[in-house]
């Protein structure tokens, strides 16, 4: 039975970016004969000090820790057949474990699904920004034997420094993601947004067109903001929800309409797509910015909408308050392209595929 050691940064069920890139998998490669073993190296508590200002002291015990369970790794590497990097082994600029790994019999395979090489430190570690390194992702590329991208152009990235990159898109497993209840024409306009504590200025960036919604709807509409429990808008009147696995399905079904505004950056290039394929999945009506992959995604009027301007965020947004045919229409539609390419089912076997000829050679 071959077996992979999945080496990523949290406990299982903690991260998104790991449940949607290949913990969601681990049943399905279990029944497939594939042992699955993760390797995480933040506890809830350790968590908790590390994505907090300050706490200098702490945060470097908390490496050394983190550096004492790699070093295990590495001495156990040759028990497994695939080492499984999601986005980087260690939380420095050293790229030393994937490098022991490299030499190790097992084959190594490098996951990402944003611009990690931009180096977007969190405000609260922005005193350590000096030890990352804009290199560091272009050499572990280099030294795996297969790369996993989630979109296009982070595999153009990752081309310039492996030929064996495929791309797997960020996937939604739409048997737990689906409505408990049919999609209703409700008296009251529900416009939600999901994201977390570190991309709550993405949300921020809506205020003003929500305002004129507010102002042109009045109490028709109202607003809701999932993953960061500290935000509040008076103006708007939300009061942030937290995210977890337990309410995610049930508060995203409560939305009307999702929106996903981002910035046209580099970062958000290799953005794949995750808050507005939840939304499609459950036949939200989705608006996103018409940057990155979302352009892919979207088909302007028949499975959503993108908008870039204010004004046709707003336009957008009031066809959709209007018109309820076109919420059920473009929402039902949705679903049924994250059914056909970006769902678990629709990617299962690419993933199996890859890993099984890997191990062929």
């Amino acid at each position: 039975m071959p077996k992979i050691l999945f080496i990523a940064a949290h406990r299982q069920n903690r991260s998104p970016s790991q449940r949607y890139r290949f913990e969601q998998y681990f049943d399905f490669l279990k029944e497939n004969g594939f042992e699955c073993e993760l390797s995480f190296i933040l506890n809830e508590k350790d968590e908790k000090i590390f994505y907090s200002p300050g706490n200098i002291i702490q945060k470097f015990l908390i490496t050394l820790k983190s550096a004492r369970i790699r070093w295990k790794d590495v001495r156990q590497s040759n028990n497994y057949d695939i080492i499984f990097v999601q986005r980087e082994a260690f939380m420095t600029r050293s790229f030393f474990f994937e490098k022991q790994f490299s030499k190790s019999k097992a084959k190594l395979v490098f996951d990402f699904d944003d611009s990690i090489w931009l180096l977007d430190t969190s405000d609260a570690n922005k005193i350590w920004q000096w030890l990352k390194s804009a290199k560091k992702t272009s050499k572990i590329i280099s030294l795996s034997n297969l790369v996993f991208a989630g979109n296009t152009y982070l595999a153009d990235y990752a081309k310039q420094f492996n030929s064996n990159v495929k791309i797997i898109p960020t996937t939604i497993d739409t048997s737990i993601f689906k409505r408990e209840k049919e999609y209703a024409n409700n008296e009251r306009i529900c416009i939600g947004w999901s994201g977390s504590h570190t991309t709550i200025k993405h949300f921020e960036a809506a205020i003003p067109f929500l305002k004129t919604i507010k102002q042109k709807y009045g109490d028709k509409v109202y607003f809701k903001v999932m993953g960061d429990a500290d935000y509040e808008n008076k103006d708007l009147g939300i009061k942030g929800i937290p995210w977890s696995s337990e309410t995610e399905v049930r508060v995203l079904s409560s939305f009307d309409i999702g929106i996903m505004p981002l910035p046209d950056d580099q970062w958000v290039k290799g953005k794949c797509g995750l808050k507005g394929l939840s939304y499609m999945s459950l036949e939200v009506p989705t608006i996103m910015s018409g940057v990155g992959v979302n352009t892919e995604i979207i088909n302007d009027g028949v499975n959503g909408f993108i908008a870039n301007t204010d004004e046709e965020w707003a336009d957008k947004i009031s066809l959709l308050i209007d018109s309820f045919e076109l919420r059920s229409t473009l929402g039902k539609n949705g679903r049924k392209t994250v059914e056909e390419k970006y769902s678990l089912e629709s990617q299962k076997m690419n993933y199996l595929n890859y890993l099984n000829d890997l191990l062929k050679g």
